[in-house]
């Protein structure tokens, strides 16, 4: 679900029962209500949507049936349609899309059905809807988070490969390489992660017991 410039929020894609799906809607909030709006040109349920500075939204990846997707496409509020961009350099799901301070974005992690998780990450040039390589992350995981902090780095915590893990990295956009940023007190997927005023990052869910931890 993506806040768009205008106000609305756009839900697209996701499962029903065992089927991905590529149909899309707007939600109004002052009047409460959806409204249906073009359809996706893949059916896509685990990808990520993201709000670039244009205004349009950029969705990748994803899952459709067993298979792990390597397209992508753009949604434009103002036409209310998608269509295709570049595709990513390897399939993925579960994996994490953050827009950095630069305005490209960082796609990371992930996993194809074929392996228990990607070490990969790749950055999305708006201007020219192609990627590029970063260096590898030093865990491979899937359904982490991946939380853009104050200073332009991004934190990456958590996720899973065949379990659940509690490493941490970071991902500094000036070396396009990733640190460690040691270890949660408990291993998390499925997880979220939420930036604080004071900089300092809620982590809660995702493990065994419920819990919360916070990273500063």
């Amino acid at each position: 679900a993506t806040l768009l410039p205008n106000g609305l929020v756009l839900i697209a894609g996701g499962g029903s029962g065992p089927l991905s799906l590529d149909s899309a809607e707007l939600y109004d909030p002052a009047a409460g209500t959806f409204a249906v709006t073009g359809k996706m040109t893949a059916f896509r349920a685990r990808h990520t949507a993201t709000l670039l500075p244009s205004g349009l939204v950029l969705i990748t990846g994803g899952a459709s049936g067993s298979l792990s997707l390597d397209s992508a496409e753009i949604y434009d509020p103002h036409r209310g349609t998608f269509s295709p961009t570049g595709d990513l350099r390897v399939p993925r799901s579960e994996h994490s899309a953050t827009l950095l301070p630069n305005g490209l974005v960082l796609i990371a992690g992930g996993r194809d059905f074929s392996a228990p998780g990607r070490a990969t990450a790749e950055l999305y040039e708006p201007a020219s809807g192609g990627y590029t390589p970063t260096r590898d992350m030093g865990l491979e995981r899937s359904d982490h988070t991946a939380t853009l902090l104050p200073e332009g780095r991004v934190l990456v915590a958590g996720g899973s490969t065949t379990e659940l893990v509690t490493s941490a990295e970071y991902f500094d956009p000036t070396s396009v390489g990733f640190t460690d940023a040691g270890a949660m007190r408990m291993a998390r997927a499925g997880h979220t992660a939420t930036l604080l005023r004071d900089g300092r990052v809620l982590i809660v869910g995702g493990g065994m017991d419920g819990s919360a931890e916070l990273f500063q």
